[in-house]
């Protein structure tokens, strides 16, 4: 099975995706592998990520359509230096309001909230910039990591879509 690596942006709909098709996606969340607890009990970073991680990812290769990973720099930079091609995906920079919202809405913590909030023009503007190593997918108006892959998919296959007609025009 050919397994595309899918690096996209905390929201887009990762896990809503693997759980409508958990038999061929692995939702691989980088927090399980970036911390560990220290000897005092304290929460630290792993000295071992983002290696950890890549084995991870780099184990099961073929065993999956999809493996969704995370979009920070540190698993992005380790992909490429292990040469692991990827898709990233993320989100329209005008979608702003709309993921802080939806971050509000699924329960996630202020503080992650707050970071997305001030890091959000940085973070696009790294993702626009990225010139290697991946090909980059938007998440426009409307679209969730559902219509991106299947779109994706369809553009593999050589269709040509509608969007791909209108952005032309």
């Amino acid at each position: 099975m050919r397994t595309k690596i899918v690096s996209a942006f905390p929201g887009v709909g990762k896990t809503t995706y693997h759980k409508n098709n958990p038999d061929t996606t692995l939702d691989s969340d980088s927090s399980g592998f970036s911390w560990v607890v220290n000897e005092n009990g304290e929460k630290v970073r792993n000295p071992e990520f983002p290696q950890n991680y890549i084995t991870r990812i780099k184990e099961n290769i073929g065993k999956y359509k999809y493996i969704f990973v995370s979009s920070h720099k540190e698993v992005r930079d380790a992909l490429l230096d292990n040469c692991l091609y990827f898709y990233l995906v993320y989100p329209d920079d005008n979608r702003k309001d709309e993921f802080i919202q939806r971050y509000r809405d699924r329960g996630n913590d202020e503080n992650f909230i707050k970071l997305v909030d001030s890091k959000w023009d940085e973070w696009m503007s790294e993702y626009y910039w990225m010139d290697r190593g991946c090909e980059k997918l938007t998440a426009y108006d409307g679209w969730n990591l559902d219509t991106v892959l299947e779109a994706q998919d369809r553009r593999d296959g050589g269709e040509v879509i509608q969007e791909d007609v209108e952005e032309l025009n």
